[in-house]
């Protein structure tokens, strides 16, 4: 057995030191790192140690001796339980300096000398999200819709998720019911049988249109019709419901086959002047508002002027291209899902805007064949997902040698990682600019621009 300072069900009385990535307060005995739920750096605790593993060991806090001035009324134990909003007990102030920190610190492990300027926060951090993906499932003999207790697929009941918009709120309660109204069985992952696996909402912040996925198993959906009407009745806004088929075991939400139960099959909303169509499949930024002054930066970084040819790697629905192509020569977007292209496509139809074009493929691949074509780019924009740019993707952008790389990123640790791999093909970066999309949460976005 690894001998550790301190013992399972052990009672101490330590000092937060540190804020995990995660948000969890982290006490150290004898060097050993303990990490404590909804604590806060400042404070002096009573704890009691629930697991010791051989690196650090997991606390529980049972009496707070002092309390941090940062600390704020928490609503509900259930959204740091279930990881929805791990930093509602951290003012916001101090949430926005904590995650610039965070970046700061990716940095200087990484050697990077690179300014980070304050975090562009909210005037208001609370009900922004756009988008609910609500797990259902069966407790004691009932449907339930909620959210996982934080490294389980324990559900947690949960009917106010305090980051969403609160018309998703009310919607899921409506599906919830008249799910519960017609016995339709929720999903029981333990041996993939029962129906509904998730309730997913869409709102579109300008429009007000709503779009309702039900996640199902099978394709048979017993009272479709009846759910149909109960939906529309009761939530005048929706205008389009979708089934999503997920047969598979698996702990992916969606699976790839969808169809229309009712209305459109994309929901229709606004973003720096455009409009956008968004399928249930798409991807599309959560909070509209954040996504305004995320996009209106990268411009400005991009320091378009109406001469310039831009690249748009991970071009989604179009979101990026079509802001950059009002104020660029001309843009090309490159995606992998053929889904995400034809949508970008109908949006650049609908919005009149022809300098633009969208080609499906992998973006290292299809940089590689323009630059090979003799296409230059003076602007290569980037928008990763969290794993960030894979290695064959910095050798075409090394590659296709663009002047300037706009690198909107969602996950610090793997931004210092890829602006060290561009620095071998020459590219610098001297600010970077956090934008907080998820108050409440641990994560941050940032604009960084390198130029060779």
């Amino acid at each position: 057995m690894v001998q550790t300072p301190v013992q399972k069900n052990q009672d101490l009385t330590v000092e937060i030191e540190d804020l995990t990535y995660e948000g969890l307060g982290v006490a150290k005995v004898d060097g050993y790192p303990l990490f404590i739920d909804n604590a806060l750096p400042g404070e002096r605790s009573e704890i009691h140690v629930i697991k010791t593993l051989k690196q650090f060991g997991f606390a529980r806090v049972t009496k707070r001796l002092t309390t941090s001035p940062d600390r704020v009324e928490t609503v509900g134990r259930e959204y740091t339980q279930t990881g929805i909003a791990p930093l509602h007990h951290l003012a916001y102030p101090a949430q926005l300096t904590f995650k610039e920190n965070q970046i700061r610190q990716l940095y200087k492990k990484a050697h990077l000398n690179i300014e980070v300027l304050p975090s562009l926060g909210m005037a208001d951090p609370l009900g922004y999200r756009n988008k609910a993906q609500i797990p259902v499932r069966e407790i004691n003999g009932r449907l339930e819709t909620g959210f996982y207790k934080k490294r389980t697929h324990d559900l947690i009941p949960i009917e106010d998720f305090y980051i969403q918009d609160p018309e998703i709120d009310r919607a899921i309660l409506v599906v919830r019911d008249l799910l519960r109204q017609y016995h339709i069985p929720a999903y029981n992952e333990a041996d993939n049988s029962g129906l509904i696996r998730h309730i997913m909402v869409r709102r579109g912040y300008y429009s007000h249109e709503m779009m309702v996925v039900l996640v199902t198993r099978a394709w048979a959906l017993p009272y479709e019709e009846e759910i149909i009407t109960g939906i529309t009745s009761a939530l005048p806004e929706v205008t389009s419901i979708v089934q999503d088929y997920n047969p598979k075991a698996t702990n992916v939400i969606l699976g790839p086959k969808t169809k229309t139960l009712y209305g459109k099959d994309y929901l229709t909303d606004h973003l720096l002047g455009s409009e956008f169509h968004i399928s249930a499949l798409s991807f599309y930024q959560v909070n509209p508002t954040q996504t305004e002054v995320l996009y209106t930066r990268a411009v400005e970084e991009a320091g378009l002027t109406g001469n310039e040819v831009v690249i748009d790697a991970y071009s989604g629905i179009g979101t990026i291209s079509l802001t950059m192509a009002r104020h660029a020569k001309q843009v090309y977007g490159v995606e992998i899902v053929p889904q995400a292209v034809e949508d970008a496509r109908e949006n650049a139809k609908i919005n009149g805007i022809k300098n633009v074009d969208f080609t499906v493929g992998k973006a290292e691949e299809v940089m590689q064949q323009w630059k090979d074509a003799g296409l230059k780019a003076d602007v290569l924009m980037v928008d990763p997902p969290r794993k960030g740019l894979d290695e064959a993707f910095i050798d075409a952008a090394g590659y296709m040698k663009p002047k300037k790389i706009v690198y909107v990123s969602c996950n610090p640790a793997t931004l210092a990682r890829d602006i060290n791999r561009l620095g071998a093909f020459g590219y610098q970066a001297h600010t970077t600019q956090p934008v907080d999309m998820f108050p409440q949460t641990q994560h941050i976005e940032s604009i960084t621009v390198l130029t060779r």
